[in-house]
């Protein structure tokens, strides 16, 4: 029998599953900060809430654990710089700089992507080398167009 699958080989198969891309924001002390995500989704319409898996070492971590809020920014199909630009270990200001975005609700919401929603986070859950924050919605926007999807390692929109 073989043994349990590896990290690459795991990767490798949830790569084939489309996810849409998402920038999730928050505030520390140091100001905005805010990572690329794909393992977010609805969790429940009663109550509204959202999920969005962090990892452990990331500086967003430190801003959702010190604001207790966050955002979940969905990317527009050409966004793509912005996917990238928020998946690197550059530091948080160097990341937003240049940025279009607002504060909503205390958390930065991005321009130009396609919807927004911001929560006050419920509960942060041990997910392995990720913490799984569980969030009530409190605002959302849905400006609308195409979102940016990534599978199988490269980023794309539905009509690719």
């Amino acid at each position: 029998m073989p043994g349990p699958p590896g990290a690459l080989d795991f990767r490798a198969a949830m790569s084939h599953l489309p996810t849409g891309v998402t920038v999730v924001t928050s505030t520390g002390p140091a100001g905005p900060s805010g990572l690329t995500a794909s393992a977010v989704c609805s969790l429940s319409l009663e109550p509204v809430l959202m999920l969005a898996c962090i990892d452990l070492g990331s500086r967003t971590l430190r801003a959702v654990r010190h604001s207790g809020l966050l955002a979940i920014n969905v990317l527009a199909h050409d966004q793509q710089p912005l996917a990238l630009r928020f998946a690197s270990k550059d530091h948080e200001t160097a990341k937003f700089e240049g940025v279009a975005w607002r504060q909503v609700d205390g958390v930065p919401v991005l321009d130009g992507v396609v919807a927004w929603l911001t929560g006050e986070v419920q509960e942060l859950l041990p997910g392995g080398d990720h913490v799984i924050g569980v969030a009530g919605v409190t605002s959302l926007g849905t400006p609308g167009g195409e979102p940016l999807v990534h599978q199988r390692g490269l980023y794309r929109s539905l009509e690719d």
